[in-house]
């Protein structure tokens, strides 16, 4: 008979919790969410504040996505696979978010 163990584990022993990666995350976002909240404090509302804003958020996105859906490791074309469409609808929500604005100008 063969031994058809995986890893070093034992049968039926659960292997150790890597909390050491979910601390890390959990301080990564909790700092770029802490650097929002100062932002939107100290920050006069304005268009430079919302584009601050949406970066950061993206950037928490890719993150959240890249740790917890094991999106960064990855082949890179699937990632790209992903990243384009979604640069190209952002895009798009930007294009017509200002050009909506321009039929009330057209009367």
């Amino acid at each position: 008979m063969s031994d058809h163990t995986h890893g070093t584990h034992e049968v039926g022993e659960i292997p150790p919790a890597n909390t050491g990666l979910i601390w890390r995350t959990f301080v990564i976002l909790s700092v770029i969410t802490a650097f929002e909240f100062t932002l939107a404090y100290f920050m006069k509302a304005g268009g430079f504040r919302t584009s601050i804003f949406v970066l950061m958020t993206l950037v928490k996105a890719f993150y959240i996505v890249g740790e917890f859906m094991h999106l960064k490791h990855e082949v890179k074309s699937l990632i790209w696979a992903i990243v384009i469409p979604v640069i190209f609808i952002v895009w798009l929500l930007i294009a017509l978010l200002t050009e909506g604005g321009s039929i009330f100008e057209l009367r």
